[in-house]
């Protein structure tokens, strides 16, 4: 059954730049001194590459569990990627909206969940199904 989503729009009017540090680290915080600090991260830059083809969507279930996507996450949708074989993308079936992994297999085509708990969805012919954008990052909060 497909997830109900939160969608929003990305708020481009201001830009916020954090810290990125040069030095990795493999567990724990980075060095706080300042000879490491590589350069500003700004977000939005990171994460959108189209603002005006990009949103974000809020996750409500556990059906993309096994590809890191997890409820409550934030995924970013560009809508210009073009949805092929294989990508995460965010589809509307039968009026609800749903994040799938896309199958195209000879003239079928597959909406596949990423837990083993969940059925794949077959689109049949009596579905009305539109993909609204391809996942192209989540924001994942621990």
């Amino acid at each position: 059954m497909p997830s109900k989503l939160e969608v929003f729009k990305p708020c481009l009017s201001r830009s916020q730049k954090f810290p990125l540090y040069s030095s990795k680290v493999s567990a724990g915080f980075p060095s706080p001194a300042d000879d490491n600090l590589e350069k500003t991260l700004d977000l939005n830059t990171y994460l959108i590459k189209r603002p005006a083809t990009t949103f974000f969507v809020r996750v409500n279930g556990d059906s993309m569990i096994n590809a890191g996507i997890n409820d409550n996450d934030i995924l970013v949708v560009d809508r210009s990627v073009k949805p092929s074989h294989g990508k995460v993308i965010i589809a509307v079936l039968d009026g609800q909206m749903t994040v799938k992994r896309l199958y195209k297999q000879s003239n079928k085509i597959i909406l596949m969940p990423e837990n083993d708990l969940y059925q794949p969805i077959e689109i049949r012919d009596d579905m009305n199904m539109e993909i609204w954008g391809v996942v192209t990052s989540s924001v994942h909060c621990l």
